[in-house]
């Protein structure tokens, strides 16, 4: 059967969701030749692009792929496929004629982790690049934020509920920021300097403005972290057989947030989850001190003091520290290596 004789009910609900933002706008179509599924390398049917003038002028990107396009598949009525479908705004030069390919490649990217993982994005969520989110080229945003389309509103379809959200670049301090406080205040604060939401690759941070910082640093105090989870690639644990020295072993990438994630979460009487590899390291608020140990579990009950004590400890440099007040527990940080999109080592922090 071909694509044309499919029931095509879902990408029609997003044609006319664009249809009614874009009237009769001819968009830029990138199809995808060979099926995902019949092993092409594109996950994603395709991604539209239409130019815009206003507020300023940017492509904004809109996939097609995430959520059911033709027949119902899954089972939860409520939820188009994964639920969602991804949308971005990115500047644009008055020599560009075409949207830039490594756009296209970006959300081609994010289809591939999801697929391949079958993690979800939600309104809120953010996630580290390692590296500029254009590859090759000298930009300081090296992350993702997400956040729903302020202009392309959720639909429903025949298949379930869509929601479009938008992927906004942003630098490595507006990352850490919305670590320590959420996602959504921080691009709040950010929104009259972005409108929109428009990637610029040429911005530079905007928590260098006084107001914003500011803004920032009051929020996170007065609220604490949003962050009850965070993944740590080069988490570890080390329980020694006589039980001498129990040992957390961070990267020294991720030590500093952990850190002011810790003060963040358990001033605040929340828990605090590092899930890695092979262990998922817990950290919860408690009148005495203590290390519960179940399979691949760990957690840590820690008082106010050992709690400041290991935040303070928690910096991006290698090396072993121990607690003076706790002396069965250590901190171990270890360098991390940056790798570029072909595996070299092109930064050591640590």
């Amino acid at each position: 059967m071909s694509e044309e004789e499919l029931n095509a009910d879902g990408w029609e609900a997003i044609d006319e969701a664009l249809e009614q933002l874009y009237g009769e706008q001819e968009q830029k179509h990138y199809g995808t030749a060979i099926p995902y599924m019949l092993g092409g390398p594109d996950p994603l049917n395709g991604i539209s692009v239409y130019e815009v003038r206003e507020p300023l002028p940017h492509w904004h990107f809109v996939t097609y792929g995430f959520s059911e396009l033709y027949e119902k598949e899954t089972e939860d009525p409520g939820y188009s496929g994964y639920g969602f479908e991804l949308t971005f705004r990115l500047f644009k030069s008055a020599a560009e004629d075409e949207p830039p390919a490594w756009a296209l490649n970006l959300l081609q990217n994010l289809g591939r982790y999801v697929f391949n993982s079958g993690n979800v994005f939600r309104s809120g969520d953010y996630m580290d690049a390692n590296g500029p989110i254009a590859l090759e080229s000298e930009t300081a945003l090296s992350a993702l934020a997400f956040i729903t389309d302020p202009l392309l509103p959720g639909i429903d379809t025949p298949n379930g509920r869509v929601e479009f959200l938008q992927l906004v670049g942003i630098t490595n301090d507006e990352l850490s920021a919305m670590q320590v406080w959420n996602t959504l205040g921080v691009l709040m604060e950010m929104s009259e300097h972005i409108p929109l939401y428009i990637t610029d690759l040429h911005r530079n941070s905007l928590l260098k403005l006084p107001a914003i910082a500011e803004a920032v640093r009051l929020g996170s105090e007065s609220e604490g972290s949003n962050t009850g989870a965070l993944y740590v690639d080069q988490l570890a644990w080390e329980n020694p057989e006589d039980d001498s020295i129990q040992t957390l072993q961070l990267g020294a990438k991720q030590a500093e947030i952990v850190g002011k994630l810790l003060h963040g979460r358990l001033l605040k009487g929340r828990i605090l989850t590092l899930a890695g590899p092979e262990v998922t390291v817990s950290f919860e608020t408690s009148v005495t001190r203590s290390i519960e140990i179940q399979n691949d579990n760990v957690v840590l009950k820690l008082d106010e003091a050992v709690s400041e004590a290991i935040s303070e400890i928690l910096r991006p440099v290698a090396g072993l520290y121990r607690l003076t007040d706790w002396p069965e527990f250590a901190v171990r940080i270890v360098p991390t290596h940056i790798t570029d999109h072909e595996g070299i080592v092109v930064k050591t922090i640590g």
